[in-house]
């Protein structure tokens, strides 16, 4: 007589929902956090070294809705953003590493892109008088040196956070944090629905991702789920 029981039966698990194991409340908060996501406005850094700029970038990136940032890696600077101030918000974005901005450029040209660069020179546009109502891609440069030249050939055009005081420059962080601001701004009063811009299917594969962030014991939900 053959053996037998559970153990040697197949059987199918149950799937493990991270949903289930959120609070009401903090479902809520990540449905509206996705629905005020944006993936036709991103933000490009362009070889920094910073680790305290990486970090408040990806900072204010997340904390507008900005679901994507583009980072041409320097070679002398890893792009490793400061723990303490990024604070784990890096967690919620897509962070796409390239060597070069030749790589970057091409990738986001061909999902129909335009990029403008941050830059203090003669001919660019003030900052309050572009649109952002296509898809867009700001660019910003090194500390010290600012966008590289291969920045500045490859671009549609240049911009400048308007100054009305002595100073005329800003630290990189403070002027994306300005531009970030600015552009999210006049997508929520000139789109209809606001700034984000997810499809369904996007927004459905995002809070998923999000949900599964948001339980503390991730780690072994996950485990769990592939035993």
């Amino acid at each position: 007589m053959a053996g037998g029981g559970p153990r040697y039966e197949k059987f199918e698990r149950e799937a493990v929902e991270p949903e289930q194991f959120l609070l009401d409340v903090r479902k809520e908060k990540i449905d509206r956090v996705v629905s005020q996501r944006t993936r036709n406005f991103v933000v490009v850094l362009d070889r920094l070294e910073d680790n305290f700029n990486m970090a408040a970038v990806l900072r204010t990136c997340e904390s507008m809705g900005v679901q994507e940032v583009h980072v041409v890696i320097n070679p002398e600077a890893p792009f490793i953003p400061n723990s303490r101030v990024a604070q784990g918000c890096d967690k919620w974005l897509d962070v796409h590493l390239y060597k070069t901005f030749a790589e970057c450029r091409e990738h986001l040209k061909g999902r129909g892109f335009s990029l403008y660069a941050s830059a203090l020179r003669e001919g660019a546009t003030n900052l309050y008088t572009l649109r952002f109502d296509t898809k867009f891609a700001m660019v910003f440069g090194n500390e010290r040196y600012g966008v590289s030249d291969d920045v500045l050939t490859g671009v549609d055009g240049t911009f400048v956070v308007p100054m009305k005081g002595f100073s005329q420059s800003l630290n990189i962080s403070a002027a994306a944090s300005a531009s970030i601001t600015r552009a999210v701004a006049w997508r929520d009063e000139h789109l209809a629905g606001g700034s984000g811009d997810l499809s369904p299917e996007e927004a459905q594969e995002l809070r998923e991702r999000f949900y599964l962030l948001g339980v503390k014991q991730r780690k072994r939900l996950v485990k769990a789920t592939q035993r």
